[in-house]
């Protein structure tokens, strides 16, 4: 098999899905408004509800809900062969993660901007909104955890790529600055300045790498990685977004877009031949990366670049507060999604570029790699090539870094920069890590702080700085202590379910709102991959909690993974009742009609006079649509 094959195929479909698929649901099902105010003018503080480029909005978008786990997910994936990941992530990306992220975002600029557990408690009370608060709380910290865990494997005792990822983060707050005060409305200055910093950031690695005075510095331990990424999450929670978050975002988001859009150039210049199997002899389960067989877990394995639960924190918490026009959810959720899937793709062929037996050896421990009792092959050279040694380092990180700079580095007359390569993909990777991290913070703290509010409601205000902080510290803290006190094996697994377990809640959730504007008839678009995540997700959860956690005792991890499935279960039985009564109850929404647009313009004719807000959003209306 031959990457370039894989490259052109998932390219193809993705873009066949977005015209036609994408936008069906958003004009049909969705039927999106552009004439309608959004929260961004509604609710503008200039703190967190702040009208935003459209294009900056998808670079916040992309970069926070791709993290790194269309990087890693894929590559761990790739045990199983090329052939599970790559059918799950094109068929995942299209039926399901596209319309899980569109949707929830949609539902999100209806109600406000709230959180997906506020849409709950709107769409079926407050039982089932507490109830849905503890649980989507609960799944972020985990999966916060599950991405803390790989850039700690990543990047301990890595002086090049610790000082390479700290710079990142002044230049993001330079960038904010820039951007907001100093030449506010000049975007692609900023971008072309930020992208050189960054880029000048891995250049003077290895000078950073050689100093006897900086090296000690940069060569932090496991733990202090652990320590300095709790640090980071709470400070880029606590901050406003357009100083941190969504400057960071969207430099990242656009470096890893050129930067995909390189690998598959590479990849068509280069023609690598996927070494890896279609399926490999650990299908049923034993694996050195992976334990259990590949159904169902290629299914918690890859979560983004396929489906992931984690995406609605963003759909329901940063994004729906920045964009300014609803046409834009198609672009921003479905097309961000598709973007991410095709980026899992090239991870995946990165990955399987390797030989075989190099690939188990960085991703497995060396007693793992031990018992499979098979030899390294070019694994010296490549440590010689990049300049450390990158053996036995889980997680996927480091060997889709190898993968990416072993392709870069077969481009004729680039064969004497694999080092650099290899650093850069991994800032590359580690930045979308921290992406992950800030802004699953950041949402964390809003829902901790629209939780605490219930019995404290000074607590709910998002510009109560005490409560900010505390909410922020919280967070930071909880997922923080999971990483600190376990390791990829065990933090891995649960990561896994339960990222898509909040899937499902997401989905049934949005399968209500469909119900709830008339749109029974097309509930089938969120219900489909519904049902099939409630049936693969709870059959890998029972297999965590009884081949993996009971047998060795891990009873924390056991009954963690019990609540979980209780707290999706009492969501998902509701869901169902209340769609059942709503099919039955809620007539037939024809708002697609141009007489509901024409209705929806003349209001905003009429608060022209009165309201600002309502004129700005018209002008950026007519000028952008």
């Amino acid at each position: 098999m031959n990457g370039l094959f894989l490259v052109i195929i998932s390219a193809l479909i993705f873009v066949l899905a977005y015209r036609f698929y994408g936008a069906f649901v958003a004009a049909k099902v969705l039927t999106v408004n552009q004439y309608k105010v959004t929260p961004a003018f509604r609710f503008e503080d200039g703190h967190d509800y702040v009208p935003t480029n459209k294009y900056v909005v998808f670079g916040h978008h992309f970069a926070a809900i791709a993290g790194a786990g269309p990087l890693v997910g894929p590559v761990i994936a790739a045990q199983f062969g090329y052939l599970p990941g790559a059918l799950w992530i094109i068929l995942g990306g299209v039926l399901a993660g596209g319309i899980h992220d569109m949707v929830i975002l949609f539902a999100s600029m209806r109600y406000d901007g709230k959180s997906i557990a506020e849409i709950a408690k709107s769409q079926m009370g407050g039982n089932i909104g507490l109830v849905t608060s503890l649980a989507v709380l609960f799944l972020n910290i985990l999966a916060m955890a599950g991405m803390a865990v790989v850039i700690v494997n990543a990047l301990h005792d890595s002086p090049w790529g610790t000082f390479t990822i700290g710079m990142t983060i002044p230049i993001a707050i330079f960038i904010g600055i820039y951007m907001h005060y100093l030449r506010p409305g000049k975007i692609r200055e900023g971008t072309i300045i930020g992208v050189i910093l960054t880029l000048l950031a891995v250049v003077l690695g290895p000078a950073v790498a050689a100093s006897p005075t900086l090296a000690p510095l940069f060569t932090i331990s496991p733990q202090g990685i652990g320590i300095a990424l709790i640090i980071y999450g709470f400070v880029a929670a606590a901050l406003p977004v357009w100083l941190l978050l969504a400057p960071r975002d969207y430099l990242s988001t656009y470096m890893k877009i050129v930067t995909i859009g390189a690998l598959a150039l590479g990849i068509i210049i280069v023609m690598p031949s996927i070494q890896m199997p279609a399926v490999t002899q650990f299908i049923g389960g034993g694996g050195p990366v992976i334990t259990g067989p590949v159904l169902p877990y290629i299914f918690i394995t890859i979560a983004c670049g396929a489906v992931s639960g984690f995406h609605c924190m963003i759909s329901t918490g940063t994004t729906p507060k920045m964009l300014m026009n609803e046409r834009s959810i198609l672009p921003v959720g479905y097309g961000a999604m598709l973007t991410e899937s095709f980026v899992g793709m090239m991870a995946l062929i990165a990955a399987t570029s390797l030989i075989p037996n190099d690939y188990f050896a960085i991703n497995s421990t060396a007693e793992h790699f031990a018992a499979l009792n098979i030899p390294v092959v070019d694994l010296p050279q490549l440590n010689s090539m990049v300049g450390e040694n990158v053996a036995h380092r889980p997680g996927g990180a480091v060997s889709l870094a190898v993968g990416m700079a072993f392709i870069f580095s077969s481009i004729p007359g680039l064969d004497h920069l694999m080092n650099y390569w290899y650093h850069f993909c991994i800032m590359f990777e580690a930045l979308f890590i921290m992406t992950i991290l800030d802004a699953g913070t950041r949402v964390g703290r809003y829902m901790l702080q629209e939780l605490v509010g219930r019995a404290i409601p000074k607590f709910a205000d998002p510009h109560w700085l005490p409560g900010a902080l505390i909410a922020s510290a919280l967070i930071s803290g909880a997922w923080g202590y999971i990483v600190l006190q376990g390791n990829l094996s065990t933090i891995w697994p649960i990561f896994g379910v339960s990222n898509q377990l909040l899937a499902i809640i997401t989905l049934a959730i949005s399968s209500v709102v469909l119900c709830n504007m008339g749109k029974a008839r097309y509930v089938w678009v969120t219900a489909v991959p519904w049902a099939f995540l409630t049936v693969v997700i709870f059959w890998a959860d029972y297999l965590n909690m009884f081949n993996i956690y009971w047998p060795k005792n891990e009873m924390l991890l056991f009954c963690v993974s019990a609540i979980m499935a209780v707290f999706v279960i009492i969501i998902s039985v509701e869901s169902i009742r209340k769609c059942l009564t709503l099919a039955k109850t809620v007539p037939a929404n024809y708002d697609t009609s141009k007489e509901v647009e024409a209705v929806e313009l003349q209001r905003l004719k009429e608060l022209e006079l009165t309201d600002p807000t309502a004129k700005r959003f018209d002008e950026q209306t007519v000028e952008t649509h």
